[in-house]
């Protein structure tokens, strides 16, 4: 049986990644168990367990607006962290899966694919490009630009001017263990739509709100991506 180690282990999605029946052996390990601010926790766990795959889910994520403030956090955790987990990777010769985001991409006319000019909508997305760029160097590694929600969407109102492509994080997840022997870089994402229809199909009574100025700049106004390439592998 091959082993899957994801870091992030008490995340959302590394949580996700868990609960999906599958043919693997997961590894979750918590901060204390794996830091990737620091190569040698990295190497020490990777010492202790012989690991088949690293999917890197561990990051500094939301409240996007966060990274304007805590800016050390940001290129610690995404830019750094991430560094250390390709090289740390690279030692041992392991497949490493990234878990990028839509935010890579402009966010202005949307529906971008992968060969698509990158300028990230935010800093958010920029920490993210950041973490990339190791990945591109380390080339056993597939980038995963997702666009994901949670399952249950998590507000009382959505905006009715902001297209994206949504994508439960359980589907999200579903399709990540299918992909692991794919290289490059993937889109992963739901149809194009408002935010508000993505909401309104797990919530009739959500209530229709508008970005504002300060809004779309944070978030740009429509963060769609293609997924033919995704598509043409059948992983949908």
């Amino acid at each position: 049986m091959k082993t899957i180690l994801i870091s992030g282990g008490d995340g959302k999605f590394a949580r996700s990644l868990k609960n999906i029946k599958n043919k693997y052996r997961i590894l979750t390990p918590n901060k204390k168990q794996l830091n990737i601010l620091y190569q040698n926790s990295i190497n020490n766990y990777l010492s202790r367990n012989k690991i088949d795959y690293f999917i890197h889910a561990a990051a500094f994520s939301t409240p996007m607006i966060k990274h304007k403030k805590e800016i050390n956090r940001s290129i610690s955790t995404n830019i750094i962290g991430s560094a250390n987990v390709a090289v740390c990777c690279s030692k041992k010769n392991i497949k490493l899966i990234y878990i990028s985001t839509n935010f890579v991409y402009p966010g202005k006319k949307g529906n971008y694919r992968e060969t698509d000019n990158i300028n990230p909508v935010n800093e958010y997305g920029w920490s993210k490009l950041g973490g990339e760029c190791a990945m591109h160097i380390y080339k056993n590694t597939l980038i995963l630009r997702i666009c994901m929600n949670e399952d249950i969407f998590p507000h009382k109102a959505a905006y009715v001017n902001y297209i994206t492509s949504f994508l439960k994080k359980s589907d999200a997840a579903k399709i990540t263990l299918k992909l692991l022997n794919k290289k490059g870089v993937i889109n992963v994402g739901g149809r194009i739509q408002s935010a508000y229809n993505f909401a309104k199909s797990m919530n009739s009574k959500i209530k229709r709100i508008k970005m504002t100025k300060s809004t779309k700049k944070l978030l740009g106004t429509n963060t769609s991506i293609n997924v033919n390439k995704l598509s043409k592998i059948k992983v949908l």
